[in-house]
């Protein structure tokens, strides 16, 4: 059955398998999906051609890699907010791995990454200085219980 996506059950299977594990073989999917591997391949090749996989990657250990803290910065703006100079002088400070418009009282909310609190407070320092922020509130995340790396595709 096709989705209002424009992809089948069968599509949708082949992208869960490979947003789980981008590794995997033409062999290894056909498997997961009953399909043969040239068959897998040419519908992996249509689905990156529409745009449907953005890109290949790995899944980086932040703890490991010296990124302690998280946060996340509901950014209150200003009248004279100027939309894409802003979005470019947030998206170039290297802490921020997240920018998302909000409906809200705070114009944006940022999902930030550093070492420390004194690295955040650097951080904070810096993005103070763009142009169109009138104030910030930061949350300091504790713990994470649940995170997806995989989108639901299951949903309907």
């Amino acid at each position: 059955m096709l989705e209002p996506t424009g992809l089948d059950d069968l599509d949708l299977k082949l992208l869960d398998a490979l947003q789980r594990n981008a590794r995997s073989t033409f062999s290894e999917l056909g498997a997961a999906v009953k399909l043969g591997s040239s068959a897998v391949h040419d519908r992996v090749k249509r689905l990156e051609a529409r745009g449907y996989v953005r890109g290949y990657g790995a899944r980086l250990d932040a703890r490991r890699l010296g990124i302690e803290l998280i946060a996340f910065v509901s950014v209150y703006t200003s009248a004279d907010v100027r939309y894409e100079s802003f979005h470019a002088a947030v998206g170039a400070l290297p802490e921020v791995a997240e920018i998302h418009s909000v409906a809200g009282e705070e114009s944006f909310v940022l999902k930030v990454l550093t070492r420390s609190t004194g690295h955040l407070d650097d951080f904070l320092s810096r993005l103070k200085t763009v142009a169109g922020i009138a104030r910030t509130k930061t949350t300091i995340v504790l713990s994470t219980p649940l995170e997806r790396d995989e989108l639901p595709l299951g949903i309907r």
